[in-house]
């Protein structure tokens, strides 16, 4: 069974290694340049790279859609820099799942394919989709909607290690992002991890780099940079988050029984 995964940043990594292990052929797509903070364990970096892995997945940059079976092949997953999607028609995919996360519907339409999921806002499940996963951290993350839509966005992160949007790094001005701390250093409040046009993005609280934008990056005003975690092991700067894999779940369930696939196994065993 095929799934397109649009996105391919840390929450739409995470739900293609739940699809992969549980046995699905994957395509994730995603912008020629990402924007991705965890950038290690994103799959995006296969655009910039060639290939990435994470954990003990490897996703490898496709050219076209043409060269998707060939990866498919080697059990790898195929990443094309495509941000409209066009692969859809293509492809003809089992499952669409919209893991772009803008908050709002970017052209995911429920005729895309015979399961379309989504997750986050901006999105109404019976309307632009077959099923919506919440995305918000707490007791309903992960679970799945077929009716309605998720918790609006709030702007404010969840908390991790008593922190929330604490932890967050932003540009202070529209520029160019300068990158001057790497993903996985310790940093205490106060340091500078990078800069736009010159002007400091300040850490606000102590803990471990877990994701910064790239250097070169384009940002406007407010655009999240970085991510430090209070927890402060870099261990988890290689691992697909708590967040990720709850997410992943509830994509994984709502595909198989979207698709039929639970039901027929559940009608099965009786």
């Amino acid at each position: 069974m095929l799934a397109v995964i649009k996105g391919a940043g840390d929450l739409a990594t995470g739900t293609a290694m739940r699809l992969y292990r549980a046995g699905f052929d994957l395509v994730l797509t995603d912008l020629p340049r990402p924007t991705a903070i965890r950038r290690t364990v994103c799959f995006s970096q296969a655009i910039l790279f060639g290939s990435w892995t994470v954990e003990d997945v490897t996703a490898r940059y496709a050219e076209s859609p043409e060269e998707v079976p060939a990866i498919l092949a080697r059990r790898e997953i195929p990443v094309l820099a495509d941000p409209e999607a066009a692969c859809i028609k293509a492809l003809r995919p089992d499952v669409v799942a919209d893991l772009i996360l803008a908050k709002r519907n970017l052209g995911t339409k429920i005729t895309d394919a015979s399961a379309v999921i989504a997750a986050g806002p901006g999105f109404t499940a019976g309307l632009d989709c077959h099923a919506v996963v919440e995305t918000m951290r707490g007791h309903t993350l992960g679970r799945v909607i077929y009716h309605g839509s998720a918790i609006p966005n709030t702007n404010i992160p969840g908390l991790i290690g008593g922190f929330a949007g604490e932890r967050v790094l932003r540009a202070p001005a529209d520029g160019i992002f300068r990158q001057l701390r790497e993903i996985g250093e310790r940093v205490e409040a106060g340091d500078v991890a990078g800069t736009v046009n010159g002007e400091p993005v300040v850490c606000q609280i102590s803990g471990v780099l877990r994701g910064i934008l790239a250097d070169g990056t384009p940002v406007h005003k407010g655009m999240k940079s970085g991510d430090v975690d209070p927890r402060g092991d870099p261990s988890y700067c290689k691992l697909v988050s708590d967040k990720a894999l709850a997410v992943g779940g509830g994509v994984l369930e709502a595909a198989l029984q979207l698709t039929g696939i639970l039901r027929s196994k559940e009608g099965a065993a009786l």
